[in-house]
């Protein structure tokens, strides 16, 4: 790989152009429109996930009203919006916050090294000019990362070892990697998985021209799954009698409180929300269908995410033949099919392994902080944005249990209010520091096989605020948007003071430095502390 001596500075350096990434931009226009900024993203387009992902069907799971951005109405007739019509959202977006020109197409970062004496990142990238381009390595100093890379990993998803698989003579995909010409049209497909990829592929698999013969959705455990609208009539309504942007925000609020009860009923009183999603099941499938094998989790409603099936599709392709459900464990793959544990034998044209995704911090970028590498599962998280003992670094993690974006508003909101704060006092570093003897537990307190694959890889949350990872979107907001910018964990300093108190220490004619803030205050030295003595402090 060849080096390139180029060395862009900037302010602040977002990481992915995905539905987090082209959020924080909008932001940084509006509040910050004098600081200057790219967007990094690996591949050769915007989008994240919805540009990635084009297995048939693919959608949202989440209304788009909450999914979509607060700033930017979402306008569309279906609330429960398919992938091009998220990305054509996600680049009106972006051409009307006119962020085409910052962002950086196959640019992969690769490490991230922080200074303490400069109080800058030094970040290498893997750089090609298409995507089997060769690649050089170049250089960006930021002031700040902005990590908007979610926490997929996006070259490979998880398929678990089946014995026998060389054995299949049919064609076998992942989800992740869906060949562009791959032909199933009158063909046996069986589904692996039981998660949202499947619930969204298996209705999608049978519909229109095209069609397979008939799918079967091979699951190990049930999942919680609601029968919901597409089109939200409600929203359509608002629109009309209140227009656009305040139709907008009222069906926003409401569709944010109908998240948050239905999450709330399900954690408090489990087994009624499990006889009223059950009551739904019944009268969605045709008369006779065995809920009890099929449609019966051995856990509560949201231990795993629940899935939702628009206008009812999964249960009318079960009710109309054209798709099955399995629920058993795979013995083997044969040449003709899955062997299941059962003796029963499910025959096959083509597998579709919808068996779940893996998980990476910072897109798999590595971390140091004055030379030491970082270990995400030392870091505790701070207002669900910083890790402790990490200086200027945020990571955006949205919600598991509502939609994914609320949360990324409200952290790039305190994102910008932070760097306002840093200005107003003169600051240029800021570190969480955790108390090294709290309390911590995983991240994600949530049981999906993706995520108890990835604990020992995820930093840490604590027991109480500032270092819990809220699940609610009014506390948040209070937290976030309504609360102090700084606490006695977020530690400030100032290099630049700094750099004049250890001139001064020799003697230098600059020995009237005082190290102080400009209103007179003492400012948080790193002369005194070290962002290398801050992490040692969170216990890192």
């Amino acid at each position: 790989m060849e080096s390139s001596a180029e060395m862009e500075s900037l302010d602040v350096l977002i990481i992915g152009a995905g539905l987090s990434g082209i959020g924080a931009g909008h932001y940084l226009r509006a509040e910050h429109p004098a600081r200057s900024f790219a967007i990094l993203e690996a591949r050769a387009s915007l989008g994240g996930t919805w540009d990635l992902f084009r297995y048939p069907g693919i959608r949202s799971d989440s209304d788009l009203h909450t999914f979509g951005y607060e700033f930017k109405p979402w306008e569309d007739r279906e609330a429960i919006a398919d992938a091009p019509s998220i990305l054509a959202y996600l680049r009106a977006a972006a051409d009307e916050d006119g962020l085409g020109p910052h962002i950086r197409y196959h640019h992969r970062v690769v490490r991230a090294g922080w200074s303490s004496r400069t109080a800058r990142w030094t970040v290498e990238v893997e750089r090609r000019a298409g995507p089997d381009g060769p690649a050089e390595l170049v250089s960006f100093r930021a002031s700040w990362i902005f990590a908007a890379t979610g926490y997929y990993r996006y070259d490979e998803g998880y398929t678990p070892v089946f014995e026998g698989r060389e054995r299949f003579a049919g064609e076998i995909v992942h989800p992740q990697a869906w060949p562009e010409d791959l032909d199933y049209a009158g063909r046996r497909v069986v589904v692996i998985g039981s998660g949202a990829t499947a619930v969204t592929l298996v209705p999608a698999l049978v519909r229109g021209e095209g069609a397979a013969a008939h799918v079967t959705m091979l699951q190990r455990t049930p999942t919680y799954i609601l029968p919901v609208p597409r089109v939200d009539r409600t929203a359509i309504r608002l629109r009309k009698v209140f227009g656009e942007r305040r139709g907008h925000a009222l069906t926003r609020r409401k569709n944010i409180a109908r998240q948050r009860l239905i999450w709330v009923l399900c954690r408090k009183y489990p087994a009624i929300a499990r006889r009223v999603i059950r009551y739904l099941n019944r009268r969605a499938l045709p008369p006779g269908f065995d809920l009890d094998t099929h449609f019966n989790p051995p856990y509560d409603p949201w231990d795993q995410r629940v899935c939702v099936a628009p206008n009812r599709d999964l249960y009318r392709a079960l009710a109309a033949g054209k798709a099955s459900m399995v629920t058993d464990q795979i013995a083997s793959f044969t040449e003709t099919g899955i062997l299941l544990r059962s003796g029963e034998e499910l025959p096959a044209d083509v597998i579709v392994t919808a068996t779940g995704l893996n998980i990476q911090v910072l897109g798999g970028a590595q971390l140091q902080v004055d030379g030491k590498p970082v270990s995400f599962r030392e870091t505790v998280v701070y207002r669900g944005l910083m890790l402790s003992g990490v200086p200027n670094l945020a990571l955006a993690v949205g919600y598991t249990n509502s939609s994914w974006t609320l949360k990324i508003g409200l952290l790039c909101e305190y994102f910008c209010r932070l760097l306002t704060h840093m200005d107003e006092h003169g600051f240029d570093t800021a570190c969480a520091v955790a108390d090294p003897e709290m309390a911590t537990r995983p991240l994600l307190d949530f049981g999906a096989g993706y995520v108890r694959r990835a604990l020992d890889s995820l930093p840490r949350q604590g027991p109480r605020t500032p270092w819990v990872m809220s699940s609610s979107y009014h506390d948040d907001r209070k937290l976030i948007r309504r609360g102090p910018i700084a606490d006695e964990w977020l530690r400030f300093t100032c290099a630049a003071a700094d750099a004049a108190a250890v001139t001064a220490a020799d003697g230098s004619p600059e020995s009237t430095a005082t190290g102080r803030s400009p209103e007179g205050t003492p400012a948080h030295s790193s002369a005194e502390k070290t962002a290398t003595e801050l992490r040692q402090e969170a216990g890192a």
